[in-house]
Parts: structure tokens; C-alpha cells; sequence
């Protein structure tokens, strides 16, 4: 059986360069001792920022200077902890800028509150001048949360308690990738296989045998199940922590504050959720039982959703093949954005060992003045090309529109970005599948490459949307007094797979886990924005990729926008009016499309069924 391999043993090119941080921990350790004095500079303006606009532009041009030195120290320390979550060492480094961090925010964070606290039409005459010109969406922001900030005194302690406040993320994350192991198992053939998390995900969950899908699935669900308490805990811990805060910042509910963070009505929130359950539904049931018929399975089980159609059909490529085949892929965007995805490529933005200790992380994180940073496993497999192509989406999105920001809006988290960020990522997937339906004249290969893209609109409008479903009833039964349990959350996760699937799936035991597998809910109403983003990718990426030039520079203003609009106003700039319905159904009927041709696809006498 092979082992996993140690950190120190993966090959230095399948790993990302933190250089562009730090070039090593002892400069990253000078730094954190150096940033003290700096955050004491900034401070020095408490009590002064009503003097004049002069003041306040040279308080915030500080603060934002320190903004970039943290988000760099902690950029460090989170990514090297995220190479390898069993290191003490990372584990010590990362803890003491979460606690140190925490300080600092409480110091600075007199800085909105002195801005909130003047008259609102001082502050909006303000904003005309030119000394504050760089800081017009910051003053903007502070407006719009004035109705729902607290007294000084307790907002520094909310900034002082931040690393206890974010303990359930952090619990959840560190026993995910230290303490949670999956017993090897055997395949098909009788092999032991070691299993993790990522390999689980990447490889064994779509591997083209039932017994090695199944016993892989049987060890995965058995390490989960020894930490559902834990992890129950730890979510009914997260959901408390928003509704206690919903209530202190006079919200209507956690569901309200989250969706205000994210500048969304809570109108379309609820219709996402909805439309789309109700119109994907059939077209995913008719792919279930198409897999089930041509697979020749005896049950679908919850692990056999993403079995592959067409086994013997499932090209193996090296990591170069997939860079330049996603090159192709997006260049209808311009040279500009292919250019940031070859430097990704190419300078080893990108981490893609899967060595112990590197968890369930799949992620690319965005550092002002640096570059991004990406975070995914290779199986050596196409499907890793649709997953590589995601996580590539946000880096050419954030290097677009963080050029464009002043370092404050660029360093704080744009949160009003996360309605509409997973736009750029799940476009990139739309741009592959139209990229190889486009450049192959073999059949088998154009439904192949249709059967990716409906993989991604499985994980995106079925497994996230389902997750966003069980999010909404958590929030209601905590908000009812309600306690949230192991039990109540798979008997929930449970009903709402029944109420998707119907009779074509049965929900086993390891179906009523897979809330245990979701690292977003600890991040506000994260999981169900997959599904916005897709839709409004689905909206317009077939025409960027057909050629409209049009399509592609709304898209492209679009992603260069950034923070400076609303997530609404971005969708509207590409091109995609996210406050009615058509785009959901115009997005639920292309996915009807895909399903419709991959189903007679296999009934065609003139292509192997399998």
C-alpha cells in the first residue's frame, strides 16, 4: 500500500512558492515582531479623527499600510499550516498571529467607530474630497453597517475576542486535517489503498469500479463517524455564535446580517434555494437512474452519484498537458487574463501535493501585493483539470480587481464579493467543457467532456445547494430554540436528500454524514453562493466562449469591478439580472440540455455504452 508521502518528501514543483511572502520563517518572525510599533503609530490617531478629512486620510492611509503587513503575516502562516496541519510548529506559528491578531484588531478598531460616530452628513461631505478619494467605498461601507455597529468599547471587544469568536472554524478545520484518518481499505483487484480526505474526494469517489468506490466510501464514512458529536458541536457552536451576534447588531435574523455582509436582499437568497431545488431536481434524477442503468447497480448509493458513465473512458494527463489545455481553454478571455493563468501555472502559484497533514483544503487565497495562491490535490486525471480550472478562476479574478483597489478595500474581506465569487471559478469549468466539446470531433470524447460539466453542476446545484438548504433550517431551528445535535442534523440532511432524490436514491448512513464534509459553514451563508455564481456563469460564458466579444468585456469589467459594487450590480454589469427568476430557469433547462444529449448519447448503437 502507498503511503502518503510526509511533507518533507514532496517534490518541490508540485508545491507553491511562499516566497513572494517571505523567504523564510525567521524573516516571518522578524516581520511579526516588527508590526507591533506600526499598529502603535496607527493607534496614535485614536481621539483625532474628527478633526478634518486631512486627518483621517493620513489615519487611513496608515491603517491600510498595516492592513498589507498582516494580511501578509497571516497569509504565511495560514498557508504553510494548510501544507501540513499535524507540524507543532505550524500549528504554534499560526496560533500566535490569530492571538496577536485579535490585539490588533481591538487597538485599531477605534477607527470605525470614531467614523460611525460622526454625524452621517459630516461624513458624506467628506467623501467628495480629494485627500479621501482613495477611501470612498471604506467611508461607503462604514454608512452602511452604522445602523448595526455597537458602542466602542464593545466592538474592541469583539475584536479582542475574534480568535475565541472563530474557535468552531478553527476546532473544525485542525481535527479535519489532524485528527479524523481513514482506515486503508482494499480495491477491486484486493490492493490496500491508503485513503484520505482529498484522495477520497479526487480519486476514489469517482473510481470506475463499484467495490473500490464502495469500500472507499465505507472507510471515509467510518473516520467521519467517529467525530459526528465533535463536529456537531462545533456547527451548533458556529450557528450560535452568528444568531448571538444578529441579535447585539439589531438584525432581523442571522440569515438577515449575513446576507447584508454579503449586500444581498434576502428575497433572492430564498429564491435561489428554492428555484432551483424545484427545477434541477428531474434533469439530476433522469442522470441518477441513467447511471444506475448503465452502470448495471443493484442500488444507487449516496457514493455512486459521481460514479463515471464511461469507465473505460477516462483520459490520464500530466500536469503540463492539463496547464496548456486550460490556456487554450480560457483564452476567448483575452491575453491579459491568459497571461495571469500562465504565471500561475507556470511559477508555482499553485499546491498540488497531496501529502499527509493537507487535509480537505481546495482553495485559492488572494494576497494584496503578492499573488495569489492555490491550493488543490492532482489525481493525474481530467476531472483535476476541471477542479485546477476553478480554483484558477479566483486567482485571475482577484489579481484583476485587487490591482484596482486601495489597500484597505483590497486587504479586508470583500464580502459583498462572495455572492458573486465563484462566478469567475465556475465559468473557467463552463470555458473547459465548451473548449473540448469544441476541439474534438469524436463523440465519445464530446460526451465525456459533457458529463464533466455536469459534475460540476452536481457539485454546484445539487451537493452546495442541498448544503445551503440544510444551512437555511439550521438558522430557523436555532433562532426557534432549538438545539442543534448529531441526530437532528443527519435526520435533516437525511429528509432533504429523500425530498430531492425520491425514490432513486437510498440514503445511507454515510448521505446523512455529508454535513461533516463542508468546511463553508463556517463561513457565513457561503454554500449555496456556488449555485449563484454557476448561474450566472451559465448566463454567459457559452457566449465568451462562441466569440461574442461583447459577452467577454462585460464579463471582464465585471471581474475588474470588485468590491466597488454589489454582487446584484456585478451579475448586472456581466450581463445577468439575478432579481428575477429566468436566470435560474434558463440555467436549471441548460443542465435539462446536457442531460438530454449525454442520455442519447448512450443510446446510440454507434458509441461504446461504457
Amino acid at each position: 500500500m502507498p503511503a502518503l508521502l510526509r511533507r518533507s518528501e514532496v517534490p518541490a514543483h508540485e508545491t507553491w512558492d511562499l516566497g513572494a511572502l517571505f523567504p523564510d520563517a525567521a524573516a516571518w518572525e522578524a516581520e511579526l515582531a516588527a508590526v507591533p510599533a506600526a499598529v502603535e503609530a496607527v493607534a496614535a490617531f485614536a481621539g483625532r479623527l474628527a478633526l478634518g478629512p486631512e486627518t483621517l486620510a493620513a489615519c487611513l492611509t496608515a491603517y491600510g499600510a498595516v492592513l498589507v503587513r498582516l494580511r501578509r503575516l497571516g497569509a504565511y502562516a495560514s498557508l504553510r499550516l494548510a501544507e501540513d496541519a499535524t507540524d507543532p510548529e505550524r500549528q504554534a506559528a499560526a496560533g500566535r498571529f490569530s492571538a496577536l491578531a485579535a490585539a490588533w484588531g481591538a487597538n485599531l478598531s477605534f477607527i470605525e467607530s470614531e467614523m460611525a460616530a460622526m454625524p452621517a452628513e459630516r461624513l458624506e461631505a467628506w467623501r467628495s474630497e480629494a485627500a479621501l478619494a482613495p477611501f470612498r467605498g471604506t467611508l461607503g461601507r462604514v454608512e452602511r453597517a452604522r445602523p448595526h455597529r455597537l458602542g466602542a468599547e464593545t466592538e474592541a471587544a469583539l475584536e479582542a475576542l475574534g480568535e475565541a469568536l472563530h474557535a468552531p472554524a478553527t476546532v473544525y478545520r485542525r481535527a479535519m486535517a489532524s485528527d479524523v484518518r481513514y482506515a486503508p481499505f482494499r480495491d477491486a483487484a484486493g490492493r490496500e489503498q491508503a485513503n484520505s480526505y482529498l484522495l477520497y474526494e479526487d480519486r476514489f469517489e469517482r473510481a470506475a469500479e463499484p467495490e473500490t468506490r464502495r469500500n472507499a466510501y465505507a472507510s471515509f464514512v467510518a473516520g467521519l463517524r467517529g467525530y459526528r458529536h465533535t463536529f456537531a458541536a462545533t456547527m451548533a457552536a458556529e450557528v450560535g455564535r452568528q444568531v448571538a451576534l444578529a441579535r447585539l447588531r439589531r438584525h432581523p435574523s442571522a440569515t438577515h446580517m449575513l446576507l447584508h455582509a454579503q449586500e444581498v436582499p434576502i428575497e433572492p437568497y430564498h429564491r435561489q434555494l428554492d428555484v432551483l431545488q424545484s427545477a434541477v431536481a428531474p434533469h439530476l434524477r433522469r442522470l441518477a437512474s441513467l447511471r444506475r442503468r448503465v452502470l448495471g447497480l443493484d442500488r444507487l448509493l449516496y457514493c455512486d452519484l459521481e460514479a463515471p458513465l464511461d469507465p473505460g473512458f477516462e483520459p490520464e494527463v500530466s500536469y503540463d498537458q492539463v496547464a496548456d489545455l486550460i490556456l487554450a481553454a480560457v483564452s476567448p478571455l483575452g491575453r491579459e487574463y491568459r497571461a495571469i493563468l500562465d504565471r500561475a501555472l507556470r511559477e508555482r502559484w499553485i499546491d498540488r501535493a497531496a501529502n499527509a497533514g493537507k487535509g480537505n483544503s481546495r482553495f485559492c487565497a488572494s494576497v494584496y501585493g503578492a499573488h495569489p495562491y492555490v491550493c488543490t490535490g492532482w489525481t493525474g486525471t481530467m476531472r483535476s483539470a476541471f477542479i485546477l480550472a476553478h480554483e484558477l478562476g479566483h486567482a485571475g479574478h482577484a489579481v484583476l480587481w485587487m490591482e484596482r483597489q486601495g489597500a484597505i478595500d483590497a486587504v479586508l474581506p470583500p464580502h459583498n464579493l462572495i455572492h458573486f465569487v465563484e462566478a469567475p471559478s465556475t465559468g473557467n469549468e463552463v470555458l473547459l467543457w465548451a473548449h473540448l466539446r469544441g476541439t474534438s470531433a469524436d463523440a465519445r470524447t464530446r460526451r465525456w467532456a459533457s458529463l464533466q460539466l455536469l459534475a460540476t453542476y452536481h457539485h454546484n446545484f445539487v451537493r452546495h445547494l442541498l448544503e445551503g438548504e440544510l444551512q437555511r433550517r439550521m438558522y430557523a431551528r436555532a433562532e426557534a430554540g432549538g438545539a442543534i445535535t448529531a441526530d437532528w442534523l443527519e435526520a435533516e440532511q437525511g429528509a432533504i436528500l429523500e425530498g430531492y432524490w425520491g425514490d432513486v436514491l437510498e440514503p445511507d448512513e454515510g448521505a446523512r454524514l455529508t454535513w461533516m464534509r463542508q468546511p463553508h459553514f463556517y463561513s457565513g451563508l457561503y454554500s449555496y453562493t456556488y449555485s449563484v455564481g454557476l448561474t450566472v456563469a451559465t448566463a454567459v460564458l457559452p457566449a465568451v466562449a462562441a466569440g461574442d466579444a461583447d459577452a467577454r468585456e462585460r464579463w471582464l469589467e465585471a471581474l475588474r469591478a470588485g468590491p466597488t459594487r454589489t454582487a446584484p450590480d456585478l451579475a448586472r454589469q456581466a450581463g445577468v439580472d439575478m432579481a428575477t427568476e429566468e436566470p435560474l430557469r434558463r440555467a436549471a433547462a441548460f443542465v435539462g440540455s446536457l442531460v438530454d444529449e449525454v442520455e442519447e448519447a448512450f443510446a446510440s448503437p454507434e458509441m461504446p455504452p461504457r
